[in-house]
């Protein structure tokens, strides 16, 4: 690792247009390749998956590369994931889209339904409430987010007992709280897209990249 510029793979599977992702993770100080090369995803300071569309989509399109195996290898190891959007959604137990069950990943108990709001999807900048300890929002707690998405987790159920410490929860509100973020050990997402939140989603991503310096 480059104590000036930790290393990134954002994980290159088909889902969307991604380079955004990347140009604002090398604006907050990440040497970034976006790849789908196992031993680059595994050895890489820290790893991005994005994800746009349905939840089912994307979950084929992950499995269509082994990226779960990727993911839960580089969890085991302590080593840093990041998701975006449905890239954070696929992380949890299972989706509903539309009447369709799609079990996801799995990291996290949980389901992704569609919100219960007058308006969907939910687009454009939202404020949240940022949940304390949270490193991931420091200097940031106060900002709005960019958000398009029609489906969250709006109840979080994962039970930690101690000595372990709790995952920090970010909420934010559209028709009723969802979750905008967790930060969980090694593993990080948000419902937001950071890349297209301006000034302050850059610095939301500095502050993940400034954990991969440790």
């Amino acid at each position: 690792m480059s104590a000036e510029r930790p290393s990134v793979a954002v994980l290159e599977y088909g889902s969307g247009n991604v380079h955004s992702a990347v140009k604002a993770l090398e604006a907050a100080g990440a040497d970034v390749e976006l790849t789908r090369d196992r031993a680059t995803v595994l050895g890489a300071d820290g790893l991005l998956v994005p994800g746009v569309g349905a939840f089912q989509a994307v979950m084929e399109q992950l499995e269509s590369i082994r990226g779960g195996e990727l993911i839960d290898r580089r969890l085991a190891g302590g080593r840093p994931v990041l998701g975006i959007c449905v890239g954070m959604q696929v992380l949890f137990g299972r989706g509903i889209e539309r009447g369709v069950e799609t079990e996801g990943l799995g990291e996290w108990p949980g389901t992704v339904a569609e919100l219960d709001a007058p308006v969907v999807p939910h687009m454009g900048w939202n404020t949240v409430q940022a949940g304390e300890r949270s490193r991931l929002f420091r200097g940031v707690e106060d900002e709005r987010f960019y958000f398009v998405h029609s489906y969250a987790v709006q109840q979080w159920e994962l039970e930690v007992d101690p000595p372990f410490p709790q995952p920090v929860l970010t909420w934010a509100d559209h028709g009723g709280p969802f979750l905008a973020a967790v930060e969980n050990g090694p593993l990080t997402a948000t419902q937001f897209h950071p890349e297209k939140s301006g000034e302050a989603g850059i610095r939301l991503l500095r502050n993940w990249v400034d954990t991969l310096r440790r």
